[in-house]
């Protein structure tokens, strides 16, 4: 019998056709036995129907922009263990013009050592927490005056203290850790390991989803926040005592001693700065008048020097003005923006307190800084102010005197007033004029703390960790993969 050479037929979807062709009009369709798989995918996806959208995760201070305010809140710390807190507030005359005024509010010892670092969340966020050599972060409530309590999870002396935002404290220690507290409940989220010894200081970029730290193991680490992890790090080659973002996250500026190394975010170093005299602190600030930052720096001299500064290789940094005042060493500068009074000639400005040595706290008010000639033969946007004669000294316009204590450290916090003035966005009062409370049962904190934590990658960590850029891939370095960006969790 010949074999049948013909191609078999093309197998249909039997099922399905049985089903449509032989259903009576009207009558149910014919289900399928669900599997056991299947019925769990129907119920998960019946839950996600009732569950209410969630939101897409942000960067930890990605909050939206607040009103500025219209006073403001200098706390410092000290050698002495005393912590020094300062309520301070403008008014304007037309005659007299701007007035600015420090009350001292209170004075007291905080630690059982010396006080090493100080930070204020931001944005009118109510809490002050402190750093001691006695290995203690204590918390504090700024809007009633009291103390919260102290975490004690790093078996070091604090080193650095920095709010990314309101809802979320990160700290550094001499134990070559740097944890990550949520301000809900003070809870460690992470607890981030990679430095082999003291950890300096850290900074988080302006977009919230990496930062830099530098310790005595002479080198560079970056964390993915994003993540909670370490993800890169370079040799420095010498120990950085301070790390520093520019406020559009361009550059960051990483100091030793005397001298400042200003960097791309590709590790590029396009500029090094060799100061007069030896630094003790650094911090970027925009300019109130212009575009572009200004570089702050407080050195043994007792000045607080103003460098103009530009991406620019061509352009070198040059000091444009000293912020005078302090006879000692000015050990910490901070900034803040708030809201000028109606009536004054502009809508706001930046403050910048400074904390010496010598027992002074002093304000400046960085309008009066030299503006930028915008001139088509000055381009690059270089100061006006002529050097021939120097550069220009600017006066405080208010100071307080501890009367000779030893100041190590200063912060800078909204006050109770808000202004019109600045970018409108978030409430921090309700429309009946009520003050709305960030505490540990405020919404918006909640809200910030589901979105800590996203899952996607960091845009800035792919473009500052490519393969061609200096940095060195944690899992790589030096055969350490086990012990490099190590996070722990509680």
């Amino acid at each position: 019998m010949a074999k049948h050479t013909s191609a078999p037929e093309r197998p249909t979807k039997k099922p399905r056709v049985d089903f449509t062709a032989s259903r009576v009009k009207g009558s149910p369709v014919p289900q399928k036995r669900a599997s056991k798989t299947n019925a769990k995918g129907q119920e998960k996806e019946k839950a996600k129907e009732k569950e209410p959208p969630r939101k897409k995760r942000k960067a930890v201070n990605s909050e939206r922009p607040a009103p500025l305010p219209t006073s403001f809140k200098v706390i410092a710390g000290s050698y002495e263990k005393l912590l020094y807190g300062l309520e301070g507030s403008v008014s304007f005359d037309a005659t007299a013009g701007l007035a600015f005024t420090l009350k001292p509010v209170f004075i007291f010892p905080a630690h059982v050592s010396c006080i090493k670092a100080v930070a204020a969340s931001p944005h009118g966020g109510k809490w002050l927490a402190t750093g001691s050599a006695d290995e203690i972060v204590k918390v504090w409530d700024l809007r009633r005056r009291k103390e919260i309590g102290g975490l004690m999870h790093h078996e070091g002396s604090i080193t650095h203290l920095l709010f990314p935002s309101r809802s979320h404290l990160l700290s550094a220690s001499e134990d070559g850790t740097l944890c990550l507290f949520r301000a809900r409940d003070w809870a460690v989220l992470r607890a981030l390991r990679g430095h082999k010894g003291r950890v300096n200081a850290v900074a988080v970029h302006p977009s919230g989803k990496v930062a830099l730290s530098v310790g005595k193991d002479r080198t560079l680490r970056m964390w993915d926040l994003m993540r909670g992890k370490g993800c890169a790090s370079t040799k420095l080659g010498k120990e950085g005592e301070l790390v520093r973002w520019s406020s559009d996250g361009a550059l960051f500026a990483v100091q030793t001693a005397s001298t400042i190394d200003l960097y791309t975010t590709d590790m590029t170093l396009i500029h090094t700065i060799t100061h007069p005299s030896r630094l003790h602190d650094i911090r970027f600030c925009a300019r109130v008048t212009g575009v572009g930052d200004v570089l702050l720096a407080g050195g043994e001299d007792g000045n607080l020097s103003v460098y103009a500064v530009s991406t620019d290789p061509d352009t070198l940094p040059r000091i444009v003005a000293q912020l005078a005042g302090h006879t000692n060493r000015v050990k910490a500068v901070q900034t803040l923006s708030i809201a000028l009074p109606p009536g004054s000639p502009r809508a706001s400005t930046t403050l910048a307190a400074t904390a010496s040595s010598d027992g002074r706290i002093h304000v400046y008010d960085l309008a009066a800084l030299p503006p930028l000639a915008n001139s088509a033969s000055n381009p690059n946007g270089a100061a006006s102010e002529k050097l021939d004669g120097g550069v220009p000294e600017i006066e405080p316009v208010a100071s307080y005197d501890s009367k000779g204590t030893r100041l190590t450290c200063v912060t800078l916090a909204d006050g109770d007033g808000i202004g019109s003035g600045g970018e409108v966005g978030e409430k921090r009062k309700r429309g009946d004029g009520a003050e709305e409370d960030d505490g540990e049962d405020d919404g918006d904190e909640d809200e910030e703390d589901e979105e800590w934590g996203g899952v996607g990658g960091a845009a800035e960590v792919g473009a500052m960790d490519d393969g061609d850029s200096a940095w060195e891939d944690e899992a790589e370095e030096e055969g350490e993969a086990e012990d490099e960006g190590e996070v722990e969790s509680d």
